[in-house]
């Protein structure tokens, strides 16, 4: 029995020796802050318009595009498109003629106001936030299809899909609970 207790004891201290010595091989250097991650997955400010206004082909380039470049690198092609879509096309409900329009499209980021309603459009406000139950598709249509008056249109200013399928949550997370 000895000997046992004496090769179990030998075993364990054996195990725990082998298992503290150091094997992270990660550098535990301080990143540099002056460090610029190049490739962006995807911007979606806007839900749909890289979907809907960017060719094929551009598609991960326009994702991969600081914003700040986006107008000049995308906008002809976002109003060509928007032309393609509605060729009757002259200002929406918000006064924007077709190169305002796309310019305001063409840079994917959501906007977030500061000192007033966040809202994606509430009639008044444009593109100063959105809010969860915001119906982001039906007020893009309105805004491509809808005219200066917004309904232009009107078998093309809505999906019919008027609110989400469950209430939202009044505290954080806000979003509503799965299925």
């Amino acid at each position: 029995m000895n000997v046992f207790s004496n090769i179990l004891i030998l075993a364990v201290a054996c195990t725990a020796f082998a298992s503290c010595h150091d094997d992270d091989d990660d550098d535990h250097t301080i990143p540099n802050q002056e460090t610029v991650y190049d490739i962006q997955g995807d911007q979606v400010g806007r839900p749909g318009l890289n979907v809907v206004f960017i060719s094929e082909g551009d598609k991960d380039k326009f994702n991969e595009t600081e914003p700040s470049a986006m107008a000049s690198l995308f906008g002809a092609q976002i109003k060509s498109k928007l032309l393609a879509l509605n060729p009757d096309y002259t200002t929406n409900k918000i006064g924007l003629n077709a190169d305002q329009f796309s310019g305001a499209l063409s840079t994917d980021v959501l906007n977030v106001s500061l000192n007033g309603p966040t809202t994606y459009y509430d009639g008044t406000n444009v593109l100063t936030g959105r809010k969860l139950e915001d119906d982001v598709i039906d007020d893009s249509f309105t805004l491509i299809f809808g005219g200066p008056n917004g309904t232009a249109k009107p078998g093309l200013v809505s999906d019919h899909v008027d609110h989400n399928d469950k209430d939202f949550l009044s505290a954080f997370p806000y979003e509503a609970a799965p299925w």
